[in-house]
């Protein structure tokens, strides 16, 4: 089960109206899978990037997660 650790956001530009959220992996999937199923507690950032319809960003949030070994 994925938890959160820790979550920054750095604000912009005022969003008026639909926006647009593209999140991406800070490292490599293969390497966190690996950490996990070696029993370790593996740490990942996923960023985020928040943009008005045309592509202006308005803001932008890091995630740090953290996953459990079973």
């Amino acid at each position: 089960m994925p938890l959160a650790v820790r979550a920054d956001i750095a604000y912009r530009k005022l969003a008026m109206g639909p926006v647009l959220a593209t999140a991406r992996l800070a490292r490599p999937p293969l390497e966190v899978i690996d950490e996990l199923e070696t029993g370790r507690r593996p740490e990942f950032g996923v960023e985020v990037e928040i943009t008005t319809e045309d592509g202006t960003p308005t803001s932008a949030m890091t995630v740090l997660w953290t996953l459990r070994p079973n």
